[in-house]
């Protein structure tokens, strides 16, 4: 394409290259892939329902690991709490309290978050902040009809001489309430760290932040660390990420051409969470946690979810244990090697290497294709019963180079109007929590270079506006959808009660985030 100068300067301090901006808008010219799932992963098919006996063994296992063990937990924050009070902000923009009527207002937008807000809306976290802000603001608060009163409080929830909500990163956001104080879902992050992903007496936890917000967390920090290590006697290491400008892809229009801001420069975006495999390629850990920052549960579930991840994490030692035998043995013992065992070893337990026949393979042919097939990262995921949650779900996928392997697919990367395709989207039974535990260190001690293990066919186009203009937007594969096409993935049943995400505000009122 023909790009100005001043498009090439933009680009370098962006740290893009032309190339690259080229390719970006050759996808869209392309249009998005869709994956072609096989069937749905099922208990039995794909997915691994643990025995009770089993699951002691596992966790056991774990806990005689974990000390020695360099343990990391990785949490993607950098998401903004506006989304949560999406339909506020309407409210906000849309009700006159002195001339409408809220429940019809409630009616009329057949909004569920609104009604189970304003019904239940004492037991929010923060209803006494909130509701002392609004007293001190307006005088005669107490008095007036009650719609004013509601529509007050949303007032001094979200905006900026009130609680400023909206504008709050969603870790930032008061989760529960306990007797002494509130908790942000950073700081239930870090004390449910403590059960499963503490080596010893310390707890590493990083966070991938926007730039914007990392001084608010570190200010959390201050507050709630040095409280935290005195109550339990853990020390902590937080550390933060950005996601990296080099990851930002351009806009285009309809037509496919560069979409231009009102200075006339390209306009880009980020990435989507698949920019954060470069965040988790830059960690250094033996074995890292990964957990979204919304999902985090109150001290009645705190033993049940430590309980399961601690499985998880003794499911992926035991298979690493073995995998790395294997490869050592390849590598040091030739003649040992028992290459029908380590087939089905791929097959059976890795999920890998299902589109080879290894007995047919001739005996120069067989190293290779073993060490390259066990040579991988891995990563065990918790998968929880459909019940009605957004989220990908597991799915047994034919690739171009006919091998099957389990993966996490999104609602999007499926033809829906294939029939075939939207019959088999329909039988799956789970969905991805993101829940995982994975390893990212080769049998040699080195660490995988995680970006060479991308399917960048999976990136996804997507509609999105701009200053009231509509353009096309790319999402890089999704950290773990195509991020991680090519690990060898294993996926396990967790209970549903460890997954208990905050999408809208109105989450914060079921009974799973009342601590009480």
């Amino acid at each position: 394409m023909n790009f100005s100068e001043n498009d090439i300067s933009h680009f370098r301090e962006k740290g893009i290259s032309p190339e690259k901006v080229e390719q970006q808008i050759e996808i869209f010219k392309r249009g998005n892939i869709v994956v072609n799932i096989r069937e749905a992963a099922t208990v039995k098919n794909g997915i691994l329902a643990v025995a009770e006996e089993e699951q002691k063994e596992l966790t056991d296992f774990y806990e005689s690991k974990k000390d020695n063990l360099d343990i990391l937990k990785f949490v993607p924050a950098s998401g903004a709490a506006t989304r949560m009070f999406k339909a506020f902000y309407n409210l906000l923009k849309e009700f006159d309290p002195a001339n409408d009527d809220l429940e019809d207002y409630i009616d009329k937008k057949n909004e569920q978050s609104l009604e189970i807000f304003f019904s239940r809306i004492k037991d929010l976290p923060f209803y006494d902040k909130v509701r002392k802000k609004a007293i001190e603001a307006e005088p005669g608060f107490e008095e007036m009809p009650e719609d004013s009163q509601k529509y007050l409080f949303v007032k001094y929830m979200l905006q900026e001489d009130g609680l400023n909500l909206g504008d709050q990163p969603k870790g930032l956001v008061p989760f529960h309430k306990y007797e002494d104080h509130l908790a942000t879902a950073f700081e239930e992050h870090l004390v449910e760290a403590i059960d499963y992903a503490a080596a010893g007496k310390k707890v590493r936890i990083h966070f991938t932040v926007a730039e914007e917000h990392r001084e608010k967390f570190e200010a959390e920090a201050r507050e709630v660390v040095p409280r935290l290590e005195q109550e339990t006697g853990y020390n902590f290491e937080v550390t933060y990420s950005y996601q990296d400008p080099k990851t930002d892809t351009v806009a285009v229009t309809k037509d496919n051409e560069p979409f231009r801001d009102e200075n006339g420069d390209i306009f880009f975006r980020p990435g989507g969470h698949g920019a954060l495999i470069k965040n988790l390629n830059d960690q250094d850990a033996d074995l890292i946690f990964i957990k979204n920052i919304d999902n985090v549960v109150t001290p009645k579930n705190r033993e049940l979810l430590a309980s399961y991840k601690k499985m998880l994490g003794g499911k992926l030692l035991q298979l690493q244990e073995k995998n790395f035998k294997y490869l050592n043995q390849l590598e040091n013992e030739p003649g040992e090697v028992y290459f029908d065992e380590m087939g089905e070893f791929l097959q059976k337990e890795l999920n890998a290497g299902l589109g080879v026949n290894f007995k047919d393979l001739n005996e120069e042919e067989k190293p290779s294709v073993i060490k390259e097939l066990l040579n991988r990262p891995i990563r065990v995921c918790g998968m929880v019963k459909n019940e009605g949650e957004p989220g990908g779900g597991p799915f047994w996928v034919t690739h171009k180079n006919g091998e099957i392997s389990l993966q996490i697919v999104e609602s999007s990367q499926i033809d829906h109007d294939n029939y075939q395709q939207s019959k088999i989207a329909l039988e799956a039974t789970h969905f991805n929590p993101v829940d995982v535990v994975c390893s990212t260190r080769d049998y040699r001690g080195g660490k995988f270079d995680l970006e060479k293990y991308v399917d960048e066919d999976t990136s996804f186009i997507a509609n999105k506006t701009k200053d009231g203009k509509e353009l096309k937007a790319l999402e890089l594969p999704g950290l773990w959808n195509g991020g991680m096409a090519q690990w060898n993935t294993i996926f396990v049943e967790v209970p549903v009660e460890t997954f208990n995400p905050v999408k809208t505000v109105a989450d914060l009122l079921k009974p799973s985030h009342q601590v009480s």
